[in-house]
C-alpha cells in the first residue's frame, strides 16, 4: 500500500543520515522508479527531501528535520499519518503493523490509519500555487535568485530575493528569502506572488540572524482591537477564535484581540455589516466609519 510505504520511507530517512533509492527499493520491495514516485510524493507533502548525485549520495531530509526515533512519539507519528493522508485516499485495509516490522521498530502502541480525519490543502488558486512551490524550491536547491511582481497594499513593486524557506502558515503559503531590493530578510505571500521566474543570478548561502528565525514573529498580533459585537453572530466568532475568545453580558459579546494585517481586519469587520462596533483603537473606528460612509455614497449615485 502506497500510504504505508510512504510512511515507512519517511521513517527511515528520520532515522537515516542518507539511504539510497536501491536499498528503500529492495527494502520496500518494489522498483527504483517507484521509490523516484514516493519522494516526489513525500516533497509534494512539503517534507524537504534532498537527493545527492554519484559516489556516496542517497537520499535525505534537510538539516534541521531530523527527529531521534527515541523521541518519534506515538502523537507524533499521527501527526505524520495525518499529514501523509492530505495526499490522496485512505484505504481501509492497512499493512502499517507488517511496514512498521521491516523497519524493526518498537512501539509499544499501536497506530491506526482509520482515523475519520480528512486534510484537504485544496484552494482556487492550487494549480498557481503548485507550480509557484515547486519553481521556488527548484530556485532554493539550485541557489539562484528568483524574480517576481508582488501585489500588497500599498501598491505593487517588483522583487528579486534569494530563497531560503517556503512556509505554510495558517491558511496560506509563503516564501522566506533575502530581498536584495530591501537589503533585508522579508516573508512573501504566494498568493500575491504573480510571473514568477527564476534568473541566472547564483548566491552564496547567508546566515540568518537569530531573531529571524523566529518566523512566527512575522506575524505578532501588534494591534489590540477592542469590538463588540451582535449576539446573532456568536457562531462566527467562535468558528473563527474559539469558544473563550469574547465574553457575554446584556450589551453583546465584547471581543478582544490583537491582528497584524490592518486590511485583514477592516475587511473581516466590515464582513459583519451593522453587528459590530468598534470601539479601539478609535483610528481604526474612524476608518470603519469612513468606509460606510464611502459605500452608502457609492449606491446613492
Amino acid at each position: 500500500m502506497k500510504l504505508d510505504r510512504l510512511l515507512g520511507i519517511l521513517t527511515i530517512l528520520l532515522q537515516n543520515d542518507r539511504v539510497t533509492a536501491p536499498c528503500l527499493a529492495e527494502k520496500f520491495e518494489v522498483t527504483r522508479r517507484t521509490i523516484g514516485r514516493d519522494i516526489d510524493a513525500l516533497c509534494r507533502a512539503g517534507i524537504p527531501i534532498t537527493t545527492y548525485q554519484g559516489t556516496g549520495g542517497g537520499i535525505s531530509i534537510a538539516e534541521g528535520f531530523k527527529l531521534d526515533k527515541s523521541v518519534l512519539t506515538t502523537e507524533e507519528m499521527s501527526g505524520i499519518i495525518a499529514a501523509i493522508k492530505a495526499l490522496g485516499s485512505v484505504s481501509k485495509q492497512s499493512q502499517i503493523e507488517r511496514t512498521l516490522d521491516k523497519l524493526g521498530a518498537n512501539s509499544d502502541a499501536v497506530v491506526s490509519l482509520h482515523e475519520p480525519l480528512v486534510i484537504d490543502l485544496a484552494s482556487y488558486y492550487k494549480g498557481d500555487l503548485t507550480k509557484k512551490i515547486e519553481a521556488i524550491k527548484r530556485a532554493i536547491f539550485a541557489k539562484r535568485v528568483i524574480e517576481f511582481d508582488y501585489f500588497y497594499e500599498k501598491g505593487e513593486s517588483q522583487r528579486r530575493i534569494e530563497p531560503y524557506i517556503v512556509i505554510f502558515r495558517w491558511t496560506s503559503w509563503y516564501v522566506f528569502g533575502y530581498c536584495l531590493e530591501r537589503r533585508d530578510w522579508r516573508m512573501f505571500k504566494l498568493n500575491r506572488l504573480w510571473n514568477l521566474a527564476q534568473s541566472e543570478e547564483s548566491f552564496a548561502i547567508r546566515e540568518i540572524p537569530p531573531e529571524r528565525k523566529d518566523f512566527g514573529g512575522y506575524f505578532n498580533d501588534n494591534i489590540n482591537l477592542v469590538a463588540v459585537f451582535d449576539k446573532s453572530v456568536k457562531y462566527q466568532l467562535i468558528e473563527s477564535y474559539g469558544l473563550d475568545s469574547f465574553r457575554e453580558d446584556e450589551d453583546g459579546l465584547h471581543f478582544e484581540f490583537g491582528y497584524t494585517n490592518r486590511g485583514y481586519i477592516i475587511s473581516w469587520l466590515l464582513g459583519f455589516g451593522d453587528k459590530v462596533k468598534v470601539i479601539e483603537p478609535p483610528e481604526l473606528a474612524a476608518e470603519i466609519q469612513a468606509t460606510a460612509k464611502n459605500i452608502l455614497a457609492r449606491y446613492q449615485k
